[in-house]
């Protein structure tokens, strides 16, 4: 939500703002509350005070009035959780720097010297740790279902992360652990020292046994390789990397970051995905997720891999274009190519913090579905993906459907359509056994507790008392066709990380790039045709543009035409401030 450009006057013979725009963000959901102008209103009213504060040292005492010719860019992101109205104290605020110039007068009398004429080393910008994120999950009262959401091996990662910073929400994480280790819960959840030692303990003990257990010799051998397990498994799955190459975080030079520079890139696809993802949280967590797991000089490779997922297709299931990989480099900062036994590397120690990703993408989604539409199902990757039908939102990707069942749960328990693929065996009588409504035309194998539709083609259904509305039987080609497409095109047709043996992080970002394309097309199509990501994929994958590194910022030129004013009119080209792997920079856009 953005206020039109406008002069902003502050008290006579201090500051003057000659032009300002105002562009307030929300993360994490999709709700704009009740007064959506009053919190514009609001953000309006504390800039004139922020700018005080900032440039008090140029307005005391008498000296030399200061002019600012670029512009100055303030982030500002609120705490609290008061409704509007009530005082908010800003949760941080951050000032890009700019450059101060006098107004001509008289030449000083002390010139500088020639040394202090360059300018200061810029500060090295501190990355947001794990705690500050599941610390904000938790004061958003979300962190109980994302940890429902996460594995045992990605909750001892990030227990272990957050000892020290957050002890209460380390110790929410260890509950989960414990809670998963009972004897009922499936075994290895909770590392066998700790079993006993937490079944009787209460909350406020539980962050003593987890720095207890953190510093005990049997932590040293068996637990610490969790943090790092992409490196046992590249080993073990027979990696061709031999045993003199660096493992990957020993060597981050070895991925050299953009100098300043302007170049062209054939689409400006992958860099419209960060827009939004921004808006609901995910670009936000990257860094920290990846801090959590020790992978914080990573997020670059995170880009590329994401970024690959809506470029060209994979030849032969690996081989790229060039102009994919200079594309690719230039979306993740990177100086083109990005080596793809980096990529491959990364794909293996990213692992545990992949489904905090996941799982924060899930939640927005299934905040926003309505339970009277249905979900789609459907066997690929050896798993099953599970998305909204009206849009294509992805929600889910799991090996089984007990593990999407939380998924389904949090959409509001809506009928499902399982649209085929290759379905694991016993899906439908899972499916079935948890009371999930579905609607399928998949034959049935000899023991599914399925009922045939009097249709005019095959379908059944389940034995749960909930039937689905039987009018779905009339979208279910439909949605099955496009659903079909869409994963040809996001998983088969092209690859992320094609070399790789562990695929988290191929369906991890297919997800993000999901989410990304169906919300352009939702944005764009909805109200003129059914969105479609695909659509997003087709019409957008030519655009081209250009990029220029700057010390603040990335700005991405697009090309005028009808596209452009379509991506602008549906607020597709809005700044993203404080991209993970830009170093901190926004991403902007513009036209030309």
């Amino acid at each position: 939500m953005s206020t039109p450009p406008a002069p902003a006057v502050a008290e006579a013979g201090e500051i003057t703002v000659h032009r300002c725009t105002v562009t307030v963000t929300r993360r994490g959901g999709w709700s704009w509350g009740p007064d959506p102008r009053g919190l514009v209103r609001h953000v309006v009213d504390t800039l004139p005070e922020l700018l005080a504060d900032h440039f008090a040292e140029q307005l005391a005492g008498d000296g030399p009035d200061v002019e600012i010719t670029e512009p100055v860019t303030v982030t500002v992101r609120l705490g609290g959780t008061g409704a509007l109205g009530r005082s908010r104290v800003p949760a941080e605020v951050r000032f890009a720097p700019v450059v101060t110039a006098e107004v001509p007068g008289e030449a000083p009398a002390d010139l500088p010297s020639f040394e202090a004429s360059f300018p200061a080393e810029a500060a090295v910008r501190d990355a947001p740790s794990a705690a500050a994120l599941f610390g904000e999950l938790a004061e958003r009262g979300e962190l109980d279902a994302l940890l429902a959401l996460l594995p045992g091996e990605s909750l001892q990662v990030y227990a272990l992360a957050l000892l020290g910073d957050e002890d209460a929400v380390a110790a929410r994480l260890l509950t989960e652990l414990a809670r998963r280790a009972r004897p009922d819960a499936p075994a290895g959840s909770l590392p066998e020292p700790l079993r006993t030692a937490v079944a009787d303990a209460g909350a406020a003990a539980l962050p003593g046994l987890l720095a207890a257990y953190a510093t005990s010799a049997q932590y040293d051998e068996e637990a610490r390789p969790a943090r790092s397990p992409g490196r046992e498994h590249g080993r073990q799955a027979g990696d061709d990397r031999t045993a003199g190459t660096p493992h990957p975080r020993a060597a981050p030079g070895a991925v050299a970051a953009r100098a300043a520079e302007e170049v062209r890139v054939r689409s400006v696809l992958p860099f419209l995905l960060a827009g939004p993802l921004a808006r609901i949280g995910y670009l936000d967590a990257i860094a920290p997720a990846l801090a959590g797991a020790e992978l914080a000089d990573q997020a670059p490779l995170f880009a590329a891999a994401l970024a690959y997922k809506v470029l060209g297709v994979t030849a032969r299931g690996w081989r790229r274009d060039e102009s994919d990989r200079e594309t690719a480099a230039a979306f993740a900062g990177l100086e083109p190519p990005v080596p793809e036994e980096r990529l491959t590397a990364f794909a293996h120690t990213v692992r545990p913090a992949l489904p905090v990703l996941d799982g924060i993408l899930a939640l927005a989604v299934c905040r926003g579905h309505d339970p009277a539409d249905p979900l789609l199902l459907t066997g690929t990757d050896d798993g099953l993906l599970l998305a909204d039908a009206q849009g294509m939102f992805p929600v889910a990707w799991a090996a089984d459907p007990a593990a999407l069942l939380p998924h389904w749960q949090a959409c509001g328990r809506p009928p499902v359509l399982v649209c085929g693929g290759g379905l694991p065996a016993g899906s439908l009588r899972e499916l079935d056994s948890a009371g999930v409504p579905f609607l399928t035309a998949v034959r049935p194998l000899r023991a599914d507790p399925v009922t045939r539709l009097p249709w005019r083609t095959p379908l059944w259904t389940g034995t749960a008392r909930r039937l689905p509305d039987p009018r779905l039987a009339t979208e279910l080609p439909g949605h099955a066709e496009r659903f079909a497409d869409l994963v040809t095109a996001l998983v088969t047709e092209r690859r992320a990380v094609p070399l790789a043996r562990d695929g988290a992080l191929e369906r991890s970002v297919t997800l993000a790039a999901a989410l990304g394309l169906a919300t352009v097309a939702w944005t764009l199509w909805r109200d003129r045709e059914t969105p479609d990501p695909l659509s997003a994929l087709t019409r957008f994958a030519d655009l081209e543009a250009t990029v220029r590194f700057d010390a603040g910022a990335v700005r991405v030129r697009v090309p005028m035409g009808r596209r452009h004013a379509d991506l602008l009119r549906g607020r597709l080209l809005a700044d993203v401030p404080d991209v993970a792997w830009l170093d901190g920079r926004t991403l902007t856009f513009s036209g030309g």
